[in-house]
């Protein structure tokens, strides 16, 4: 394979600095890591997501986070948002 296409350093920021969480155990870390798997659907990286979290996109655990989301996604009409929101709480449903 030509050098080119061989990324010298593929290590770059881990899951762990990409997605601001609180430490586990802290009250904010459920809504933080639903924030991060939504964010991470958006950015084509939900495996980084579910690292960095814990938990995978669609765990139920997270609904109530999940549907915050979604209802902030409908005020604002950000469309994109309520999508991905609406994607994972159908991923929930089917678990």
């Amino acid at each position: 394979m030509s050098r080119a296409f061989v990324s010298e350093d593929s290590s770059g920021p881990g899951p762990e600095q990409r997605y601001r969480l609180p430490p586990h155990g802290d009250p904010g870390f459920d809504a933080a890591a639903a924030r991060a798997l939504i964010q991470g659907a958006n950015e084509g990286d939900t495996d980084g997501a579910e690292e960095a979290t814990g938990h995978r996109f669609g765990d139920p655990a997270l609904i109530p986070y999940v549907l915050e989301i979604l209802e902030t996604a409908r005020r604002e009409k950000n469309d994109r948002l309520e999508q991905l929101a609406e994607r994972y709480l159908r991923r929930a449903a089917a678990l």
